[in-house]
């Protein structure tokens, strides 16, 4: 999935605007203009679309979690280079201060059955025997239960 992509429907399931969007890129010290942000949530087919790279969506998801969370104890983290969907999982976990039950709710609301164990693989170490790649479906899934939970009602 690009990241443009997943921004979108970040977007749209937490009904953010330009101004929020700022804001959280703001709350990660990352300094980014409305027209940035156009471009990032821009279809492929718009002569504005610009790609999201994996640096700049990683600020966001760490301003997001400064935003739902607050700020940690200590400096803001770096930015990642490689983004991979589990991190980005990951990433909203922490963001929405989701417990395994929590995400199992989201996912079955998307019509997406995951057992405990199949989900806690995907927030294992990559360098763990029982780590499990998360494959591109299981997290539109989740963003699709982020959307039936967050704004329910509301068909895109």
């Amino acid at each position: 999935m690009l990241n443009n992509d997943i921004l979108r429907r970040i977007r749209y399931a937490l009904d953010l605007s330009d101004s929020r969007m700022i804001e959280i890129f703001d709350n990660a010290d990352q300094q980014v203009t409305r027209n940035q942000v156009c471009n990032w949530l821009s279809r492929e087919d718009d002569p504005a679309f610009q790609k999201c790279s994996d640096a700049q969506f990683s600020v966001f998801l760490n301003g997001l979690i400064i935003d739902r969370r607050g700020p940690g104890d200590g400096s803001q983290p770096e930015p990642v280079q490689r983004l991979t969907n589990n991190m980005i999982f990951k990433k909203l976990r922490i963001a929405l201060n989701l417990k395994a039950e929590d995400i199992l709710e989201i996912m079955t609301l998307a019509g997406f059955s995951l057992s405990k164990h199949e989900l806690s693989s995907l927030f294992r170490k990559p360098e763990h025997k029982h780590y499990r790649e998360c494959k591109d479906q299981t997290l539109r899934r989740f963003l699709k239960g982020m959307q039936l939970k967050y704004r329910p009602g509301m068909e895109g």
